[in-house]
């Protein structure tokens, strides 16, 4: 399979949503992280993420701004035993709480779904980085926009491969409603040597339109010392 190059996948889309990019450094000593959000409503343009002790979080830019909270306040990211949890809800809480009670993600998922956002029933995607390096990848979907049933998708990468990552995002493009995400992750090249080049990389290559934010982590497989980049678009 041809691994795409992350930058024209980004640019040739000017709305795949929320999106994660998990992987390996092309040096093969990081595990790498990425987390993007943007927003077409006002509601979902007036966010930030700041960092948390386990993480990072969403934030309203402007509090006297914010409509409505639901959805779009939550921790994309928090830390549990040298595991790193990324995803689009809240659902990073009960992934969270799940590999704690000893329960894989997918188990911890099983009590999830898609968002309740009629008519797009946005997916909700999910991914763990373990402690060795090897991670899991997951999507909550209905089934061709029918509610009454949700798909759910896990993808499980145990040797992962230098300057190889797998890109997961919301909606395949914009649309209404918005067309959901399908197939497997998407395979993309990472050459960038650390946190810094790739948050440019990716931060140029997304639409300045819709833009929000953007979080970039590589973590030194070695000692487990994380290094961590945000770009706000809202500052």
């Amino acid at each position: 399979m041809a691994k795409y190059d992350i930058a024209t996948l980004l640019k040739t889309n000017a709305y795949p949503g929320r999106g994660i990019i998990l992987g390996r450094s092309v040096d093969d000593k990081y595990a790498v992280a990425a987390y993007f959000i943007m927003g077409r409503s006002a509601n979902s343009r007036n966010r930030i993420f700041t960092e948390t002790e386990d993480g990072i979080k969403t934030e309203a830019f402007d509090p006297a701004a914010m409509e409505d909270p639901s959805l779009i306040i939550y921790h994309p990211v928090r830390e549990l035993k040298g595991q790193l949890i990324v995803t689009n809800g809240d659902q990073t809480d009960t992934i969270r709480d799940g590999l704690a009670e000893g329960k894989t993600m997918s188990e911890a998922l099983k009590s999830r779904e898609f968002e309740p956002d009629q008519p797009n029933y946005t997916p909700r995607i999910s991914g763990v980085i373990h402690a060795d390096g090897s991670y899991e990848m997951s999507i909550l979907k209905s089934l061709y926009g029918d509610p009454s049933c949700c798909c759910r998708y896990t993808f499980d990468y145990d040797k992962p491969q230098a300057g190889l990552a797998h890109f997961i995002h919301t909606y395949v493009g914009d649309g209404s409603p918005l067309p959901s995400f399908v197939g497997e992750p998407e395979d993309v090249s990472i050459d960038c040597p650390d946190p810094q080049s790739l948050a440019q990389l990716l931060w140029e290559s997304l639409n300045e339109d819709n833009k929000v934010s953007l979080y970039v982590c590589y973590t030194e497989l070695s000692t487990g010392k994380r290094s961590v980049v945000i770009c706000n678009k809202n500052q």
